[in-house]
């Protein structure tokens, strides 16, 4: 019975012992997201550019043709939009 105590005491401590690294980590990864965030000032573009809102004749072509091809000539491409999540 002496075993068993020991060894769920063993099981508790080591749960534990993740649960702080664990935290650590995230901690840490968060830490250093939001400096790098704070601190380097890249090229920051939220796509209202001309060059963020163009779109390549190719694939324009190729949405066209396949709108085409599906509605059998039936359908036409009014406007291209990229879909953010």
């Amino acid at each position: 019975m002496e075993n068993l105590g020991t060894a769920f005491g063993l099981l508790f401590i080591g749960i534990i012992m993740v649960m702080i690294v664990l935290s650590l980590v995230v901690a840490l990864g968060n830490l250093i997201i939001n400096l790098t965030n704070k601190y380097m000032h890249g090229d920051k573009s939220d796509g209202n550019t001309k060059q963020g809102k163009r779109v390549h004749t190719r694939k324009v072509a190729v949405i066209a043709a396949a709108v085409d091809v599906v509605t059998q000539g039936q359908g036409r491409v009014e406007s291209i939009q990229k879909k953010i999540n």
